[in-house]
This record gives structure tokens, C-alpha cells and sequence, in this order.
């Protein structure tokens, strides 16, 4: 576990973050994996472009079912630069401290962001899943690297990304005759295991069940509606969240 290195993050420069990330690289297990999942979460951040705040939250769902069980939310602060493609310089260490708050952690983490799917293999997904062993993937609302023949229109339908001749994720359509979501395995996941994932976390939106309501949760936190911390089932306001 590499989370120590953290502390750090603020004070690298993009020469040094970029050698960070080819080192981290060589950790990632991208293997197909027998997967027994009881609890998922989705992890998103909330920051203004150039602001030093960042709000981070991670949100835990039964699974399948997709219901809220828990939450775990925290304001940081980061110096790291806003750099295309070193995004998780800036907000990894706030989701880690996110991740910390949970008494219970999930048995895979689904992070609004790119797992693989990167110029260097190392989105905030996968950069995540390294320095903290949690089994993770992400789904991107647009794409950051790769190509690909848009998918089939229907709900389910996908289309792999490719760099090169190498697979790097999917773009999966979610919602039938809706722009797809871009789906790659972050660390400790295979390709095939964040197909399969996504398939089951797909509600009435285009975006899957763990990031959506991740997201709605960080924006109430950052309204004021939420308050730093962990919180269990009972302690859900009621209404906060909606599936």
C-alpha cells in the first residue's frame, strides 16, 4: 500500500508526477478476477477547476439491489496543479480519506473517472485502487484517450475501446438512444469483470447507480446539506437519495 506517498502529492511537479505514474503502473492487476459482490460503492469529487477545495464522497450500495447502506464524505484541500491527465494528483488523496472513514469497505469501488483507459494506463480509478488495494473501475462520462465504433443504440450495448491494437475499456450504452458511458477496470479487475460490473449498477439514468448517487451526494455535501464524516443506514436524511 502506497498511501503514505500522498503527503507529497501537493509539492511534485508534472515531470515528477509523470514518473509516479509509470511506477504505479507497474503495481496494477488487471486479471480477470471471481468476483463475489454483497456491497458496491461509487466514489466522486466535486471541486471548482482551479479551486484548492475539493469535496470528496464515497457512497456504499447493497448489491444488486443498489440501495444506500452508508456514506463517507470529506473537504480537503490540494496545491497540485489543474493538469489534464494528472487529475488524480489532485483528488486521490481526498478520496483516500474518504475511503479511511468507512468502517466497512466495499467489495468494489466504481469511480466517476478512467480506470486503464489513460494516455499512461493510470486514471484516478486505477491510481486509486493501487495505493489503497481496493478493487476498483472507472466510468467516465466522456472519453480521454482511444477510439472506438460507437455501440449498438439499445440499453447494454458496448463497443471496446482500443489504443493501438491494445483494449483499454468499453463504451457502454446505458440508457437505450443516449450518448454511452465509458467503462474501463481500475486495479484488481479484469476487463470483462467492469463490463459485467456496470451491467447490474444500470438504473432510469444514463449514469450507473454508484457514481450518480455518488455525485448527488458530494453536491448536497457541498451545499451544506451534508456533513463531514461517516454515516450508516439510519442516519440517512430522509429523501437525500433517490433510486
Amino acid at each position: 500500500m502506497l498511501v503514505a506517498d500522498m503527503e507529497n502529492y501537493s509539492t511534485l511537479s508534472v515531470a515528477e508526477a509523470t514518473v509516479l505514474q509509470r511506477e504505479l503502473r507497474d503495481c496494477v492487476d488487471n486479471r480477470e478476477q471471481d468476483l463475489s459482490i454483497g456491497l458496491i460503492g461509487g466514489a466522486d469529487i466535486s471541486l471548482n477547476l482551479y479551486s484548492t477545495t475539493i469535496y470528496a464522497g464515497i457512497i456504499l450500495l447493497s448489491f444488486p439491489e443498489l440501495r444506500p447502506v452508508g456514506w463517507s464524505l470529506i473537504k480537503s484541500e490540494t496545491h497540485f496543479p489543474y493538469v489534464p491527465g494528472y487529475l488524480a494528483f489532485r483528488e486521490v488523496p481526498a478520496l483516500v480519506q474518504a475511503w479511511r472513514q468507512l468502517t466497512v469497505k466495499p467489495d468494489v469501488l466504481v469511480v466517476d473517472g478512467h480506470g486503464i483507459a489513460h494516455p499512461r494506463r493510470l486514471g484516478i480509478a486505477t491510481h486509486f485502487g493501487v495505493v489503497t488495494g481496493q478493487p476498483s473501475m472507472g466510468c467516465a462520462k466522456k472519453i480521454l484517450t482511444g477510439r472506438y465504433d460507437d455501440p449498438g443504440m439499445s440499453t447494454g450495448d458496448h463497443a471496446p475501446i482500443w489504443s493501438g491494437t491494445e483494449q483499454i475499456g468499453y463504451a457502454f450504452r446505458s440508457k437505450s438512444r443516449v450518448a454511452p458511458v465509458f467503462v474501463s477496470p481500475g486495479h484488481l479487475l479484469g476487463m470483462n469483470n467492469s463490463l459485467q460490473i456496470i451491467s447490474q449498477c444500470i438504473g432510469k439514468y444514463r449514469i450507473p447507480e454508484p457514481t450518480r448517487l455518488a455525485h448527488e451526494l458530494v453536491n448536497r455535501f457541498r451545499r451544506g446539506e451534508l456533513e463531514t464524516g461517516y454515516s450508516a443506514t439510519a442516519s440517512f436524511p430522509q429523501g437525500s437519495l433517490t433510486l
